[in-house]
Parts: C-alpha cells; sequence; structure tokens
C-alpha cells in the first residue's frame, strides 16, 4: 500500500507512544502522531493538552488547544496553572511531543523568531507551554519536516531547551527531564549521542538515503553505524491515519 512521507512520519510517532501512559500533545504533527496512537498502539493512551483537557478522545484533530471538543471528550479539565504547576513541572507527565520552526543539532527548538530578535524576519507563535514541557516532561519527542531551513547549525532563539550545548548542559540548568530522545522527521529519526548529546541519524524511512538526509540538514550530520531502516507502515495504520484525518 503506497503512502506519503508525512504519513511515515506520523505513523512512527504513533509508535513512539506504544507504552505510554499519558502524553503532552502540542497542536500540529504532534496531535496527528498522538491522536493516531490512540486509535492504533495505545487505546488508553491519556492525551493532556495545555488549555487544560486531561484525557481527552477527540473524535477529529483540534484545531487548537482550546478547541471546545477537547474539554468535552475529557476526563478532567484542570485550570491552565495546575496544568503546569501539579502535572508538567513535577515530571508527572511521561511523554511530550513537541513540534518546532528551527531545530539544532542539539535538539535546541525556536518557536519564536527567525533572524534577530529585535528586528526578525519572521516572528513564530512563541513558546506557549513548550518550555515547561521540555524541561519537566520525562522525555521529548520532537515531530518536524527535515529540511536546511528548520534544521540549522544554530537556532536564532532557543525556546525550548534541547540538550544546550552539549554534555551536562540540562543538568547545570537544573532541568528535570530527559529532554528530547527522538527526533522523529519525513525522512527518518534522529537521537542524541549518548555521550555527546549531538543528534544523530539512526533510522532511515523506507526509500530515502542517507545522502538526502544530509542534504537537509544545516550541520554536518552524523550517522548510526548501525543504521536501520524504519518499518513501513501496515495498511491498517494507513486506514487509521487516513480516517483521522478525513474527520
Amino acid at each position: 500500500m503506497s503512502y506519503e512521507a508525512d504519513e511515515m512520519m506520523s505513523v512512527e510517532a504513533a509508535r513512539q507512544l506504544r507504552d505510554v501512559t499519558a502524553c503532552f500533545v502540542g497542536i500540529g504533527l504532534p496531535s496527528t502522531g498522538a491522536n493516531l496512537a490512540r486509535r492504533t498502539v495505545n487505546p488508553d493512551l491519556v492525551l493532556v493538552y495545555e488549555a487544560g483537557a486531561i484525557g481527552a478522545k477527540p473524535p477529529r484533530l483540534p484545531l487548537s488547544i482550546g478547541d471546545g471538543m477537547l474539554g468535552e471528550t475529557a476526563d478532567y479539565i484542570a485550570s491552565v496553572p495546575e496544568i503546569f504547576n501539579y502535572w508538567v513541572q513535577p515530571g508527572r507527565i511521561e511523554v511530550g511531543f513537541l513540534g518546532a520552526a528551527q531545530l539544532d543539532r542539539y535538539a535546541n527548538i525556536n518557536t519564536t523568531v527567525v533572524g534577530d530578535y529585535a528586528h526578525p524576519k519572521v516572528r513564530l507563535p512563541g513558546a506557549g507551554g513548550a518550555p515547561e514541557i521540555a524541561a519537566s516532561c520525562g522525555e521529548v519527542v520532537v515531530i518536524v519536516r527535515q529540511s536546511p531551513r528548520a534544521f540549522v547549525e544554530r537556532v536564532d532563539f532557543i525556546t525550548s531547551v534541547g540538550h544546550g550545548d552539549g554534555p551536562g548542559a540540562r543538568e547545570r540548568l537544573g532541568l528535570r527531564g530527559k529532554g528530547p530522545t527522538k527526533v522523529i522527521t519525513d525522512l527518518g529519526i534522529l537521537e542524541p549521542h549518548p555521550e555527546s548529546r549531538e543528534l544523530v541519524l539512526t533510522h532511515l524511512h523506507p526509500g530515502v538515503d542517507v545522502e538526502q538526509a544530509r542534504a537537509a540538514t544545516g550541520w554536518d550530520l552524523k550517522i548510526a553505524d548501525d543504521l536501520q531502516t524504519t518499518e513501513p507502515p501496515t495498511e491498517e495504520e494507513l486506514k487509521a491515519l487516513r480516517e483521522l484525518l478525513a474527520a
């Protein structure tokens, strides 16, 4: 069964939530992956949204974190301060799903500005709850399309800390969570090296080669010695994804 690169990315993102209890969900690609997980690998997954919905079960993809459907289908509605003060900052959420406008070799995320902060070329949506999610969730999975525009040598602004400037950076900042453990793109999967914390390409999606991944990266991308090929989407996964996107 044929599929698009974005479909491969969404399916692989959903697979990362197979054994997870609770996931903090961003809008866009992260929301697609998390909601697909509930329809496939983890029907009991608890989706947590920044506006306060805990255990939301949206029948379609929400338009925003404040989509009324999230509240209507949630197990519980918390205030925004409670979401962050009680659930996120103490580390009670296992996985945070985040997107990015820019990402660097240490998985630092920019969603604030492109260019100089005072005189930006583009002003982006901003931080929202992403800095707290990146700091305090047990781990973070970043979902972003891979291109030189997005994968840059150095982000123009660090909105959410990934692995800072390398080994020990998160510890020096007192950040509770592990930070980004995987970056899922339309080309493959990157993971931080256990010592340098620099992102390394560990998987390529079917039909993608190393040179494509390198050409889509704004730094000298390191490749894992045991580079693997991602399992292609199954017919059931694609059917569930397409039904979700069409709802």
